[in-house]
């Protein structure tokens, strides 16, 4: 069992595998994208295998998949199949916007990927359109229905922006009266990757927790499973389930059991820090594994108490960063 150093199990990897995207969510990157990597400064697939191996011997028992978007990333099954194979692993899956995924479906149940997590900010195809700058919407909707088809857990986020798609909050939540499906509702957070400054936030996990109950006063609290980042809840006589992430309030930071790994091989101890090891170079120093597990040990042994303290050890280089670029 890994531990940290305020005594938090960590048991839990997201793994960004490239930066890329095939949208352009406003609330995640500029309108024409980011200076993408190149290859040689990605990671390749045996670098992360190998990174994955070492961290699932020392404790870690669930990886997420995320990007960017995964399924941009060319052979990512033979990578998923590869990391579904390791020993000691309990569980792995992914995040996706869902726009290239629907005919792997069938190949990711068969590998044991029973969850995965599908960004969808709107159920109206004219705001899909508005928020991610792309016209996708019917291939998104089109892997949800593949995905319960195949049934497979599917959790469906989506970012609460202030003046852009509040009144999706409603249609969303009526999608798990007929649905066995987990929607949950995403704070906004500060990574959009064009430096702006963040004016702060407007609908908070209380807000959005009022506007379901004005519309669903019958909502009831359920028990959070362990180590969860979402409050949840349940609506009499639904199939399905809501949840709410206070990703910018941070109010889950004390039982935290994550790290992240990026694109390029940096190791994040924190979604707001700033990146504490490069795994990446490490190897491609020849470092054998015993000396990269005592390097993890030592990052592990030295994390911030939550999200706000690794802010403020960050804010003379502000927050500028896009969340293709960190992993989602």
């Amino acid at each position: 069992m890994l531990l940290d150093n305020h005594g938090r199990t960590i048991n839990y990897l997201r793994l960004a595998v490239t930066d890329r995207c095939n949208l352009r969510c406003f609330y995640c990157m500029p309108e024409d994208g980011l200076n993408w990597l190149s290859r040689t400064e990605l990671m390749s697939y045996e670098e992360m295998l190998r990174a994955c191996t070492l961290l699932v011997d020392m404790g870690i028992k669930k990886i997420r998949i995320t990007g960017g978007e995964p399924f941009i990333r060319k052979d990512i099954m033979k990578l998923l199949t590869s990391l579904s194979e390791l020993k000691g692993l309990d569980e792995l899956s992914i995040t996706t916007n869902g726009v290239l995924t629907a005919p792997y479906v069938g190949q990711l149940k068969s590998i044991g990927i029973n969850s995965v997590n599908l960004s969808l900010d709107t159920l109206d195809a004219s705001r899909f359109f508005a928020i991610t700058r792309r016209d996708e919407f019917s291939a998104v909707m089109k892997t949800l229905n593949e995905l319960l088809k195949h049934d497979i857990e599917v959790k469906i986020n989506a970012v609460v922006m202030d003046g852009k798609n509040t009144q999706d909050i409603t249609p969303l939540v009526e999608l798990t009266k007929n649905l066995p499906v987990s929607v949950r509702f995403i704070e906004e957070m500060p990574f959009n990757g064009d430096g702006h400054v963040y004016e702060g936030l407007k609908w908070d996990y209380i807000r959005i927790l009022d506007e379901i109950k004005d519309n669903f006063p019958e909502i009831r609290k359920v028990e959070d499973p362990a180590y969860s980042t979402s409050y949840n809840y349940h609506i009499p006589g639904h199939k399905g389930s809501v949840g709410i992430i206070a990703a910018y309030s941070r109010t889950f930071c004390g039982t935290c059991n994550r790290i992240r790994i990026t694109p390029q091989g940096t190791l994040k101890n924190c979604l707001y820090d700033n990146g504490v090891l490069n795994i990446k170079d490490l190897m491609r120093l020849g470092i054998n594994d015993a000396a990269i597990k005592e390097r993890f040990l030592n990052v592990f042994n030295n994390r911030v108490k939550d999200g706000w303290e690794a802010e403020r050890l960050t804010e003379n280089m502000g927050i500028h960063e896009s969340m293709a670029s960190i992993g989602g």
